[in-house]
């Protein structure tokens, strides 16, 4: 991959990239910086990524680095994670992009992500498999039990009202 190849791939995915991320661990900076990492992580093997399977290899890098941090953040914020379990709040939506928000917040972090590659992004269970790691089989399964739990999250009245 050359310099303006890869100039060229910035341009034309780093929006999607950011989005699917976004979507995902809901902080805009620290979804900047996992985009910004998948991007060196290109750049430090340009020579060894095939332009035509760059989109693939962005995605596939920015995924893993998207875990890696929420596994890292993860680690050093249990014991405010547990304090706010402890605590009970009561939300009421009348915003259907909120419901969704927060009914996407409710999947654990491998249905969020196919569920946000397959519906958002628009992705072929082939490549969110690439992206993923998973094979084509897995995906579908992760997809349609996300689904379900979406469809019985927004289901309850006390969610949408």
């Amino acid at each position: 991959m050359t310099a303006a190849e890869y100039n060229a791939c910035v341009d034309q995915h780093a929006d999607a990239l950011f989005r699917f991320v976004v979507k995902n661990i809901k902080d805009r900076d620290a979804a900047r910086d996992v985009v910004q990492d998948t991007f060196e992580k290109m750049w430090l093997k340009v020579d060894q990524v095939d332009p035509m399977k760059a989109k693939c290899y962005l995605f596939t890098t920015g995924y893993h680095t998207m875990i890696d941090k929420i596994r890292k953040e993860q680690r050093s914020s249990l014991m405010e994670e547990h304090h706010e379990s402890m605590v009970k709040t009561e939300n009421h939506f009348s915003d259907i992009k909120k419901v969704l928000d927060k009914a996407l917040q409710t999947l654990n972090d491998i249905q969020r992500s196919v569920i946000l590659l397959r519906d958002y992004e628009g992705y072929s269970y082939e490549e969110i498999g690439e992206i993923t790691g998973l094979n084509e089989s897995q995906v579908k399964v992760y997809i349609y039990r996300a689904r379900i739990a979406l469809k019985s999250y927004i289901g309850k009245i006390e969610h949408v009202v």
